[in-house]
């Protein structure tokens, strides 16, 4: 069976290109999000990466520093899994 794990980098704030995994992605209020995790370490942290537009119109990634809105993610990645975890029982 094929591995259709889709993996991105990212540059963090010292320039440093960091892999990570995309856990899922999430369309909430007509935003898209996408949980991330970091590709070479041992972690369960996930990360919270909205897709903005840069000036260009391309799709950029940027942190969810508001905490309201970093809730509503949460909760919304929450429910997901949850959901996944009682269709396998």
């Amino acid at each position: 069976m094929e591995n259709d794990v889709i993996s991105i980098a990212l540059t963090d704030e010292e320039g440093n290109e960091i892999e990570f995994e995309v856990v899922t992605k999430l369309d909430i209020e007509d935003k898209e999000y996408v949980i991330v995790v970091p590709k070479d370490e041992d972690t369960d942290e996930a990360i919270a990466l909205r897709i903005d537009k840069d000036e260009d119109g391309n799709d950029i990634m940027v942190t969810v520093d508001d905490e309201n809105e970093f809730d509503i993610v949460a909760e919304a990645y929450e429910t997901l899994f949850a959901e996944e975890d009682n269709e396998l029982n």
